[in-house]
């Protein structure tokens, strides 16, 4: 699904809504998520899941093309963990 499809969903389901307003509301449903993993903070939306941001420390890596040793800095990767009603409607249990 893409975000306009999310958009055009929301604004079939709800009459009352113009598309520009579905779209200003995903767009701010996504704007605060991320801002608030840009501060560090974990987002959990309960029966979907949880978005939390994990740090990976610097390292040295290693080029696959030549070989040689490079150095990776630190960086933050966003990790999400599955609800249980998604995991079992996923698995048919729901």
């Amino acid at each position: 699904m893409l975000k306009s499809d999310l958009i055009s969903k929301i604004s079939e389901d709800n009459p009352h809504l113009f598309q520009k307003d579905a779209e200003r509301i995903v767009n701010t449903i996504f704007s605060e998520i991320i801002d608030a993993m840009a501060s560090g903070q974990r987002v959990e939306l309960r029966g979907f899941g949880v978005f939390t941001p994990k740090k990976y420390e610097a390292r040295i890596g290693r080029n696959p093309r030549t070989g040689e040793s490079v150095e990776v800095e630190a960086k933050y990767i966003p990790r999400f963990k599955i609800g249980k009603p998604l995991l079992h409607r996923l698995n048919g249990k729901g």
